[in-house]
């Protein structure tokens, strides 16, 4: 018996994985911190891993591979625009990228059925669904992750013939397809391990925070890494209001920095000790995170999951362009569980400051909201999604 014959499950032998997913953060980095799980896990049973990332050309996932040292290869992807008029669902884009799929289809399923994996791990977005399809044709368990409350096209798309079916709530189960339901398992979205071990003194000296008033609650605004307009527009004209009873670090983003240094210059010098401007926080996120105790930020996948997972009571202000509103269906889900305020529709300085003003001046309703959260998160949902794989592939 070969090498590549052996199962799964023999002493020595390298487990094989195919990995895909991407598009954005919140396919890409899921599966990034399952690969690094599970090599982990592997590890420490003194077997290997081998991996290989298939994924779009020049995108996020193929820089994050490289920067992994990850074996990458791309297939052509297409993204089919849905429309209720029939002429427009045959526009020359969608037909380009109807082309496109079928491609990558025919590309996916030679590299599948060349790499000959033990699992193969779909993680969401336009490009899981060839891969997807290729799993099946060529015999190799699939298991998709589903990040959202909401199951997104490509995962509706792969989880009728997926082996495992992994989502982060137990509310995203009935909404998958019937006979994919009895395959399903609530993982949680798995969280960067350094996420939990930040410590809130390293943010106090990184960010030289000396003038905050440590008897005041911290508040952690972001954006994410480009910042968002609306949030800095509505956190700028609360400033003075939220500045008097709180320490705030607001991540910003590069192009609006300049603009809200200059109004923290304005700002009476007692208050503006208490503000740092940001244009992006980086390896220190983990230690602002410790710091913070309210978190006033956009409801993607990954940010409910880092939230819940620590236990922050926060603030969400989704943002309206997300794919099937994915976003305020986010912070909604949070809000009926009493884990976070959802900021719906037209958000101003006046629904910022309803929404914050009870977090900050009540502790104890603060510290309920945060046990609230935490009881919304999954702190282990990258060795639970690692448990889903292992089984799978028979290993």
């Amino acid at each position: 018996m070969t090498r590549e014959t052996l199962p799964p499950s023999a002493p020595g032998r390298p487990l094989r994985l195919v990995v895909t997913g991407g598009g954005t953060g919140g396919h890409t980095y899921p599966a990034l911190t399952a690969v690094r799980t599970l090599r982990a896990r592997l590890a420490a049973g003194g077997r290997g891993l081998d991996v290989l990332w298939v994924g779009s050309a020049d995108s996020l996932e193929s820089r994050v591979a490289a920067g992994e040292g990850i074996a990458f290869a791309a297939v052509p992807t297409g993204k089919i625009r849905r429309s209720g008029n029939p002429l427009k669902l045959a526009s020359p884009a969608n037909i380009r990228d109807m082309v496109r799929v079928v491609q990558g289809i025919v590309k996916a399923r030679r590299i599948v059925a060349r790499y000959a994996p033990d699992v193969v791990l779909a993680t969401g977005g336009y490009v899981a669904v060839p891969v997807g399809r290729a799993a099946r044709s060529c015999g190799a368990p699939l298991v998709v992750h589903e990040q959202t409350v909401r199951l997104g096209l490509a995962n509706r798309f792969l989880a009728p013939t997926a082996a495992r079916v992994a989502v982060s709530s137990e509310s995203t189960v009935p909404l998958l397809p019937e006979s994919a339901r009895s395959r399903a398992v609530v993982t949680g979205n798995p969280v960067r391990p350094e996420v939990f071990a930040g410590q809130a003194e390293k943010a106090v000296e990184a960010l030289a925070l000396h003038g905050f008033d440590r008897t005041l609650p911290t508040v952690y605004v972001t954006g994410g890494a480009q910042g968002s307009l609306q949030i800095n527009t509505v956190v700028e004209a609360a400033l003075p209001w939220l500045l008097a009873g709180a320490n705030v670090v607001h991540q910003c983003g590069a192009a609006h920095a300049d603009g809200l240094r200059a109004r923290a210059a304005a700002l009476p010098a007692h208050l503006a000790a208490r503000y740092l401007v940001t244009p992006f926080v980086g390896p220190e996120l983990p230690d602002v995170l410790a710091l913070a105790d309210v978190v006033v930020s956009r409801s993607g996948a990954g940010t409910i999951a880092e939230l819940t997972a620590l236990g922050k009571a926060s603030v969400l202000i989704p943002l309206a362009s997300s794919a099937g509103d994915e976003q305020a269906h986010n912070a909604s889900h949070l809000q009926q569980a009493g884990a976070a305020v959802a900021l719906l529709g037209d958000v101003t300085a006046d629904t910022l400051r309803e929404a914050l003003a009870p977090l900050l001046a009540d502790p104890a309703r603060r510290a309920d909201t945060a046990h609230r959260a935490r009881q919304q998160g999954r702190p282990d949902a990258a060795e639970r999604l690692v448990d889903v794989l292992l089984s799978a592939a028979g290993a």
